[in-house]
């Protein structure tokens, strides 16, 4: 199965509940993590794939969608939902006249990936390989060990790739995959599981969210920031002030970080306002 086939749809339409208040005025795909926005990551993995333009990608956006829909502008599709998030099912079935037949790679944007041996994109490469365009394909890490739940012991890990007739039947109401079409292949033993041997991570929590961050960039500071206190393990943004102390800390763009104050495993945004793990 080619690209040519293929069309990727970024899921970017959540509240991002668990990350408030670093949500509270940023969707949660648009937080930064390596001072890159969380959605700018799935995009370059798509992009690495071959997927690129609004002909070939599309985003979806809810919840401070004109954020969104700003940052996206001209380089995919946009699907906004006006009533609120519709689900990862209800949001890609807006998108079927748009699909109009082609399988679909489905990304969330809160997704933390990173594989050492492979660039974005040939990272989940794996999912297109060998497809026949007919089963439902999940990329997966192992569950950790003592978690139940997930598909024959694995968890899903950003990615999954849907046929046609799947996206087709999907209604468009709000809904999640797991329920319309991930346990529907379970069942009918349509689904693949796809191993990912890389890290992965999914950013909804504030320690989650950190460690993110930490894993992608630790010890960066953005040539724009201004610091004259002590930065240890730490990802400085851009346009950031740090006069303090932070170690293991997440330091927003344009925040600031007081001459005096001393941060350990916190995210710092701007307004003063900070998250500690």
């Amino acid at each position: 199965m080619t690209p040519n086939h293929v069309c990727a749809v970024i899921l970017a339409a959540g509240e991002g509940q668990r990350l408030r208040p670093l949500t509270a005025t940023v969707p949660k795909a648009l937080c930064p993590v390596g001072n890159v926005p969380l959605l700018d990551h799935a995009l370059a993995r798509v992009s690495g794939l071959g997927l690129s333009g609004p002909d070939s990608v599309a985003v979806n956006a809810a919840y401070l969608a004109g954020q969104i829909v700003a940052h996206v502008a001209a380089r995919t599709r946009l699907s906004v939902e006006p009533d609120g998030p519709l689900g990862t099912s209800g949001g890609l079935a807006r998108l079927k006249t748009w699909v109009d037949g082609r399988g679909v790679l489905i990304g969330n944007a809160d997704g933390y990936l990173a594989d050492p041996a492979r660039e974005p994109g040939k990272d989940i490469a794996i999912l297109l390989e060998g497809w026949s365009g007919e089963t439902v394909r999940m990329l997966t890490r192992p569950l950790p060990p003592g978690q139940s739940g997930g598909f024959g012991g694995r968890r899903f890990a950003g990615f999954s790739l849907l046929p046609w007739r799947y996206v087709r039947d999907l209604p468009e109401t709000k809904a999640e995959l797991v329920r319309t079409a991930w346990r529907p292949a379970e069942a009918a033993g349509e689904l693949e599981l796809i191993g990912f041997d890389g890290t992965y991570i999914d950013t909804g929590t504030p320690a989650d969210y950190l460690a993110a961050n930490l894993h992608a960039a630790a010890g960066r500071t953005d040539p724009t920031a201004e610091v004259t206190g002590t930065v240890t393990e730490s990802v400085i943004g851009p346009g950031a002030r740090v006069a303090g102390s932070v170690t293991r800390c997440v330091v927003w763009p344009g925040a600031v970080v007081a001459a005096g104050e001393v941060l350990v495993d916190a995210i710092r945004a701007p307004g003063n306002l900070t998250v500690q793990v």
